[in-house]
Parts: structure tokens; C-alpha cells; sequence
């Protein structure tokens, strides 16, 4: 393998570049870390264009062996975006998605409204991805669903699951509408419970902001207003949580 052996070199410029949303932006790139990643986005597909490793990492797969390079331990560590590094990480393509691909697509979509937290984000793609739903939609003021930490939650679900990003309610709601969908969106004033609707096929849910929840442009827009029965002094669910209750619902009904 080849070497790289200083910090002023091209690919570990890029590489910390990276760590910044205005990089993963500008040059259409993000960072993957990990055997498991790595595996992953062989198996789907994903444009892998350089695998970086720790020096005495032994388990490059042979069909990025000439894309691969080693790197010291003390420079490598310092492009590791985890505490217990297992040695390995990438540089892949951000995904292109069109919006008018989607547009007589069948299934479900799920619509992120300005979330904040990581975890959360990349734990609603998972169960996206798993509850199958067909494509998210990232609304503007949502965190970098290319970011170190959402990447690690969504644990593969980016190279499987298409994303677009939309700019306001409006937009929204013509995409969704000229696509068949349902916008629905859950809230406290709702008169319905979620399994009072069938939200088995053609609906957008939306998954409003951890703190505020779903905008009132985008309530307003909404064809279905859901709300998820809880007791006591409680009022909301986590963010995930609650997406993972709506989307599994289309699960239960199809059964």
C-alpha cells in the first residue's frame, strides 16, 4: 500500500476538510468509519474513492487494495472520528438523488423537520430504511444528515436510503402532493390517534424538531393530524421513539 506521511499531504487534507459541513458540501464528499461502514457500502454500491488505514491494519478488502493507504499511528488518530478506532476509514461520494425520480414512487416517505440531535437523525433513517419506507426528506434548518455522528447511527441506512433536501412547507406540500402522498403530522391538539389512520401506504410523515416540533407552515400544510396516546404527566416522545412507533405502524397494518 501506499504511504502517506505527512499532514500536508492532498488526501489527508481532504480528509480533515471533511470533519466540516461546508467541505462534505462543497466538494460532495463525507467520511465513513469503520469495518462494519465499509462493508456496507460494498455491499450497496457506494462510491468508495480512498480507505485510509492505521499502520499494522491487515483486513483491507481486496477490490479497494489499490485505493488504499497507511498512514502512522499518530496520523491517523488524528483524522479518527471514534475513541476506540478499529484502524479503517473512507472517503465516499455523497449520493445524488433527484425529487422527480420520486414522484409516482409507491411507499411511504418520512419528512425530517429542522432535527437537531444526531442520534435521533440517524436512528430515524435506520428504522426508515428497515420499516421501508421509500425516501427522506430533509428540511431546511435539519443538522447534516452527512455528519460523523448521524453517520455512525444510521449505521449503513445512508447507503440504502435516498434523501433530498426541500426549502420550506410549500415545497413540501407540492412534491408530496403531486406524488400521491398524505402529509402527516403529528401533534398535541390532534383529534385523532395514529391507529385511527391507515398509514400503511402513500403518506409523508413528519418528524418535527426535538424541542419545538413540527413548524406550524407544515402543520398547516398537513393532510393527516395524528397524535400518540401517552399517560401520566408526560407530553412527548423522543423524537426516534416516536417515529419508530408511526413508521412500524405501516408495518402492523400490512400484516
Amino acid at each position: 500500500m501506499r504511504e502517506i506521511t505527512s499532514k500536508d499531504n492532498r488526501i489527508y487534507k481532504t480528509c480533515e476538510q471533511l470533519s466540516l459541513k461546508k467541505y462534505r458540501d462543497k466538494l460532495g464528499r463525507y467520511l465513513i468509519e469503520g469495518e462494519n461502514l465499509i462493508e456496507e457500502a460494498l455491499k450497496t454500491g457506494c462510491s468508495i474513492e480512498t480507505l485510509l488505514v492505521r499502520r499494522g491494519y491487515n483486513k483491507v478488502p481486496a477490490e479497494l487494495e489499490d485505493k488504499a493507504f497507511v498512514l502512522d499511528e499518530k496520523l491517523f488518530d488524528r483524522l479518527a472520528q471514534t475513541e476506540t478506532s478499529q484502524g479503517v476509514l473512507a472517503i465516499v461520494a455523497k449520493p445524488e438523488t433527484d425529487a422527480g425520480d420520486f414522484a409516482s414512487a409507491s411507499g411511504n416517505f418520512v419528512v425530517l423537520d429542522r432535527l437537531q440531535d444526531p442520534g435521533n437523525i440517524g436512528t430515524i433513517l435506520r428504522t426508515a430504511d428497515a420499516a421501508g419506507y421509500r425516501l427522506a426528506v430533509v428540511m431546511k434548518g435539519t443538522a447534516d444528515i452527512f455528519s460523523p455522528k448521524v453517520v455512525r447511527a444510521a449505521t449503513g441506512s445512508l447507503f440504502r436510503m435516498p434523501v433530498v433536501s426541500m426549502a420550506s412547507a410549500k415545497e413540501l406540500a407540492e412534491f408530496t402532493g403531486a406524488a400521491g402522498k398524505k402529509l402527516t403530522a403529528t401533534c398535541l391538539d390532534a383529534r385523532r390517534w395514529y391507529y385511527d389512520e391507515d398509514l400503511t401506504h402513500d403518506i409523508a410523515l413528519i418528524i418535527g424538531n426535538e424541542g419545538n416540533g413540527i413548524s406550524r407552515d407544515l402543520i398547516e400544510s398537513s393532510d393527516i393530524q395524528i397524535k400518540i396516546p401517552m399517560q401520566g404527566n408526560i407530553e412527548s416522545l423522543n423524537a426516534a421513539v416516536a417515529a419508530g412507533v408511526l413508521m412500524y405502524e405501516a408495518m402492523r397494518g400490512k400484516r
